[in-house]
């Protein structure tokens, strides 16, 4: 998630407007899901778009490590904390049942649709394009004095640095690996208190690199984007529309779904 990949495909030549509106909104329909029919239904949707963009799946899946144990954690309470009538398994507070599998399988599900529909959105459009999609939505509300372009320019930046943090927190780490360092031994406290050397570093090189951005973009005279011309101009097409079409049966097809 965050880093983009350069690609020619139907979903990159897509309106950036309409790639941002519609991720957030199939992350909305999402939670409407409530069998296993149209969980399916929407992992097939998932994987469809996947195929559309011409993308290795490697890259979907290597967007699931940073949240890995966030998933584990909460597919862990819905299985062990789920209340039952009649659970197969039951020690103190612990509970084992039907009903905490199947509900811990359809968050797992969707953590994996979500995961998958924003790495496809950050794949497949340029920080440039989602901030000029961000300012386009948000225009109407600077007649209320709201600051709608740097809104949009910290939201750019900060989806931009994610990648950059983690290529760092992976470089920091073979630094302290070749210094002896082994991440994995020990407990679960002990592996948590090895992580914690990794921060001080990880820091340091942050505020370091947000330093040379406003140094960057202060030398080459950068203001507020009042009064300034745009050099990539956003245009509807028809496969936008076409799009949002699409969308409309996909959210009527997951209400007929959901009554099975």
């Amino acid at each position: 998630m965050g880093r983009y990949l350069p690609g020619d495909s139907l979903v990159y030549r897509l309106d950036p407007r309409g790639k941002f509106l519609l991720t957030f909104y199939f992350v909305g329909i999402v939670f409407l899901a409530n069998n296993v029919a149209s969980y399916a239904f929407l992992l097939a949707f998932v994987i469809f778009a996947v195929f559309l963009s011409k993308i290795n799946f490697g890259f979907f899946l290597k967007g699931l490590k940073p949240v890995f144990w966030l998933i584990l954690f909460t597919v862990a309470l819905q299985l062990l904390f789920t209340p039952s009538a009649n659970p197969l398994w039951h020690w103190g507070i612990f509970t084992f049942s039907k009903e905490g599998l199947v509900i811990a399988g359809y968050i797992f599900i969707r953590f994996i649709l979500i995961i998958f529909i924003s790495t496809l959105l950050t794949l497949t459009t340029t920080p440039i394009e989602i901030s000029d999609s961000i300012e386009s939505i948000l225009k109407p509300l600077k007649k209320i004095k709201f600051p709608v372009t740097q809104v949009a320019l910290m939201l750019s930046i900060a989806l931009r640095f994610v990648p950059l943090l983690v290529d760092e927190t992976t470089k920091i780490m073979d630094a302290q690996r070749a210094r002896g360092v082994d991440f994995g031994e020990g407990g679960l406290i002990k592996r948590i208190k090895s992580f914690v050397p990794i921060l001080i570093p990880l820091f340091v090189s942050s505020f370091s690199i947000a330093y040379d951005l406003a140094i960057a973009m202060e030398s080459r005279g950068y203001k507020d984007g009042e009064g300034r011309s745009k050099y990539r101009v956003l245009s509807w097409d028809r496969r936008d529309n076409i799009m949002v079409i699409f969308m409309a049966a996909v959210t009527g097809i997951l209400l007929f779904l959901r009554s099975y």
